[in-house]
């Protein structure tokens, strides 16, 4: 782990304060950046994903696309928001044959871990916790490229 910055620990008690913290991610993403959300089903990563939706400023519903594989979203900045869902995908070659601009867009692939390595020098992981009991997400954060220092990155938005 030498050179790379310690991962960043936020704990999120609500779901609709998921929804805040995705909004205030996502008025912060630009094209080229790639975000891995990963965790047990109910963690609430599609629930982070609608706050980053509606803050890069995507236009219609963003929901989860399990059964489509992947959704693209037109925003008002002209960035294409593409909505990813690896939990189907049994190697990285399905997902690049999808065909994305990583590049040129703003991308979130749920259940990212092991597909997302490699598409993007900018690269944001979430990974989420839920204890059952509180439903308190712990949410622990790492990166590369712009995301090298997660801490840094979201001194803004804590």
């Amino acid at each position: 782990m030498s050179g790379q910055a310690a991962p960043l620990v936020i704990e999120i008690p609500t779901e609709d304060q998921m929804h805040e913290f995705g909004l205030r991610l996502g008025s912060l993403l630009i094209a080229g950046d790639l975000l891995s959300l990963n965790g047990p089903l109910g963690a609430g990563k599609t629930t982070l994903t609608r706050g980053i939706g509606e803050g890069v400023m995507a236009e219609g519903n963003v929901s989860s696309p399990t059964f489509l594989i992947a959704r693209t979203h037109s925003t008002k900045s002209g960035i294409p928001f593409h909505h990813i869902d690896a939990y189907r995908l049994s190697s990285a070659a399905e997902l690049d044959d999808l065909d994305i601009d990583y590049a040129g867009s703003i991308s979130v692939i749920e259940w990212g871990s092991g597909f997302a390595e490699g598409l993007s020098e900018s690269l944001l992981e979430i990974n989420i916790e839920r204890d059952l009991e509180t439903d308190l997400r712990t949410m622990s954060i790492t990166g590369s490229g712009r995301f090298s220092n997660p801490a840094q990155f979201f001194g803004e938005t804590k």
